[in-house]
Formats: C-alpha cells, structure tokens, sequence
C-alpha cells in the first residue's frame, strides 16, 4: 500500500512536471531585436491593498499579476506635496515562474533600494528638488501615490505596463478636526469618531513654527485625544522664540485637561526636535503631565530662553569652531553645542518631574546629541530617586524620526543656523526605526494614560 502511494505520487509529480512544461508553450516568448531581449506585451495588473485609499500609516500590499514568467519589470512611485514638489522611487524586479510579482515576498533588485522592502517604494522616495523635507501641510486632503509598471530594468525607458493611483489620507474614518482659539492658545484638536472620553496629548513639532498636525491628526485614529498645539510663528502668536514663557504652555495643558472629551488626571506630551525640550520643561515646571515621548530631544535650552515665573534658563553656549563641512558641502553642527554639564545653567531641571518618560533616539542624529542628552536625563532622574526612563535607540536612523513610510530627510536648512546642515540617518535603518517608534510611543502612552473610559 506504502509502496503504491509512493508510485501515485510520482506520478502526479510528472504530472504536474508535464503539464508545466506544456504551459510554457503558451507563454508569450522574449522578442530579439537587434541583440536586446525585449518582452511581448501582457496584460499586466498592478493591485494596491486597501484598495483605493488607506491611512499614511498604514502598510500597503503591492502585487503584479499577468507577466511573462521571469519577466523583468522597473516599479516606480510619485507622489507632490501641497507646494508641488515632486518625490520619486523606483526598483528593479523580477516577476516569478507564473508570471506574479508581490512586493511581499519578492527582493527589489536594485533602484532606490534592494531586498525585500513591501514599502520601499515610499519610504526611499526622494526629492525632485534637492534638500527639500516632504511635509503635510492640509491633513484633510490626501497625498496622491501614483504607482507605475514598466517594461524592463530602465526606470526611465521602458514601455509602461500598469498604473494605479492611491489616495494616503491623514484623517481615519470618523476622526473629527476641531480648531482651537481659546485664550492665547493656538490649536487644533484631533478627536476619535466615537465618544469620549480618551486619553489626551499635546503634540509639539520643531523649530520652523507654524501649526502642523500630520502626527496628531493619524494618532487620533489610535483612540487618542491629540492636540497639535502652534507656539510661534502662527496667527497672532510671537513671530520669532528668543524666550519661550511656558505659562503659555502651561495654559494648553490646562485647556486640554478641562476638555470634556479628555479623561483625566494627566495628559501626555509628544516632542520632536525643539518640541522635545520643550515638552521636558513643560514636564519639569507644570502640573498634569503624566507621561512624555521626547524624540531626539536636548535637555539643555538651545537658541533661546526658557522662563516660567520668575525662573529662567539662559541657552547654552554655541562652540562655532566645532562646526564642520561635509564632503557635499553641508554644515555638520552635531558638535557645536557646549555641554549642559560645563554650561549647567541651561540644564532643564528634568529632577522637579514626576512625568514617565519615553525617549526615542537616533544614533545617527547630526542634529545635536540626543543620545548623550537621553543617559543624562536618565542619570539625573535616577539620582534625585525618580522613576528611570525608557531609552530606546535606533542604530543608523537620523533626526527627524516621523510617523512611518515617511522618507528620510537627512540634510536640509536649519532655521536657527540660518544655513542647511546634516541631519543624519541611513534611509532603510531610518525606516525601521520610524515603523517601530510609532508603535513604542503608541504602547507607552495606553499603558500610562489607559484608554478611553
């Protein structure tokens, strides 16, 4: 019985062997013009899920389907920003013996990236015009992707075999935007679709001003109440920071904690860049601020002054002659702050805060030492007998760590130098970085905020 089911199987495997071979009769061959292989036309697809639309945060599955077997194809991406700017990827694949090709199992030969990267295709975009950052400025359009099959390995050459066009939207379903103009307060507060109430944050981004809300609006989709809150250089908010008052700050956190749709008795804090100073001394001078994610943050005052009350906290010293040129002619300025240990005056007293702390680092951040600021935050807190942080790095990833499949920025201008420096980052490392961090900075602040009540 053994011995005959062993015979069957073989047999279906010649089968299968036969019948496969009789298929590649049917497959349209490679044409030979003039010595170049070139590829019959076919009747390619090209699939995005979800389909049509999903959230920037969401992953995305990328298939092919109705290739030659083995064909080679170049996939390509773009996508404008609000100001026109034009971002581009492209990479070299290759389809599999039926004539599929999915970005899920299928290494990217070379382009933009290679090996296996399902959003590669995003997250390696790269700007059309040099050092420009890809910024969401309306949250309530989408970012048009445009995906593109081409015939071949030429990313500008070969004949065009699909296309589809994807919608990446800042606001899920139901997430609702509410304006803020509430005394001096400057905001914009992003609400879940159900009822409240929900844990709350204050969202604060880095030198530049204004008021964006790309973070805060994709976190209310998470069950967060978010509110991206503008401290300068916005509506009729200060137009440069040579002191940053934190009564003012004080006031939105007062805001947000009273907000029938928030539930108490803290809130959070989420910094990036000069919004993670300042997020540490919110949580060093005020009240109600339970927990805290600073992203590559400095625990010194950096540029400007830092006053609440009748205390202030001069900025540390800048060291001009530690200033460096790279070999493409940026400034690197990761050296050029004096050390909040020589300069103690400007350490922010991060020992007053009874705040839980998550700290995201890159260690390739040529912004300033947010790692060294990170252990020394740490230090200082364990000393005066506080709760010890959460520190987690990012071998490679650079400054701007944004929500993810953004791409990297890693050099451009800094408004404070007046000039465009290196940020730093390697693009795939800064990409696994960005998807992971999402996910701490979502998981630390349901575990110290809770959620919805």
């Amino acid at each position: 019985m053994v011995a005959s089911s062993f015979a069957v199987l073989r047999a279906s495997r010649l089968c299968q062997q036969d019948w496969k071979s009789w298929a590649r009769l049917f497959v349209p061959p490679p044409l030979s013009t003039g010595g170049r292989t070139t590829w019959a036309r076919t009747n390619a697809t090209l699939s995005v899920e979800p389909e049509g639309r999903s959230c920037w945060d969401e992953p995305l599955s990328i298939a092919v389907r109705g290739l030659a077997p083995e064909q080679p194809v170049t996939l390509r991406s773009a996508l404008r920003d609000e100001k026109g700017a034009l971002f581009r990827a492209h990479a070299r694949y290759r389809a599999d013996a039926g004539g599929e090709l999915n970005l899920a199992r299928a290494p990217a030969l070379g382009g933009s990236f290679s090996g296996l990267e399902p959003m590669g295709l995003l997250w390696a975009m790269e700007p059309e015009r040099p050092l420009w950052r890809l910024i969401k400025r309306d949250v309530q359009t989408p970012f048009v992707v445009e995906l593109e099959v081409l015939d071949g390995h030429e990313p500008d050459g070969g004949q065009r075999l699909a296309r589809a066009v994807h919608e990446r939207h800042f606001l899920a379903p139901g997430v609702r935007r509410v304006p803020v103009r509430e005394g001096r307060v400057r905001a914009t507060l992003f609400l879940p679709p159900e009822p409240g109430p929900f844990p709350g944050i204050i969202d604060l981004f880095g030198v530049g001003g204004g008021l964006l809300e790309y973070r805060a609006s994709l976190l209310a989709g998470k069950g967060f109440a978010v509110m991206a809150l503008a401290y300068y250089n916005y509506d009729d908010l200060p137009k440069s920071i040579e002191t940053m008052h934190m009564e003012y700050f004080e006031e939105a956190v007062n805001y947000l904690r009273s907000h029938p749709e928030v539930k108490g008795p803290g809130i959070g804090l989420l910094g990036i860049s000069k919004g993670g100073e300042l997020g540490l001394a919110m949580a060093s001078f005020l009240k109600g601020i339970t927990a805290a994610v600073v992203i590559n943050g400095s625990v010194a005052a950096v540029g400007n002054t830092i006053s609440y009350k009748d205390e202030t906290i001069p900025p540390v010293s800048l060291l001009r002659n530690q200033v460096k040129m790279t070999k493409d002619g940026l400034l690197d300025v990761v050296e050029a702050l004096q050390s909040p240990l020589v300069d103690k005056k400007s350490f922010i007293p991060v020992e007053r805060s009874d705040t839980a702390f998550l700290f995201l680092v890159g260690q390739d951040d040529h912004n300033w030492k947010s790692e060294f600021y990170a252990d020394e935050i740490s230090k200082r807190l364990q000393a005066h007998g506080k709760e010890k942080p959460q520190i987690i790095c990012y071998p490679a990833a650079g400054h701007y760590i944004e929500p993810p499949y953004f791409p990297l920025c890693s050099a451009g201008m800094h408004l404070l130098v007046g000039a465009n420096i290196t940020f730093g980052g390697e693009p795939r490392a800064h990409a696994v970085a960005q998807v992971d961090a999402w996910q701490q900075l979502q998981t630390f602040f349901h575990k110290q905020l809770g959620s919805k009540s």
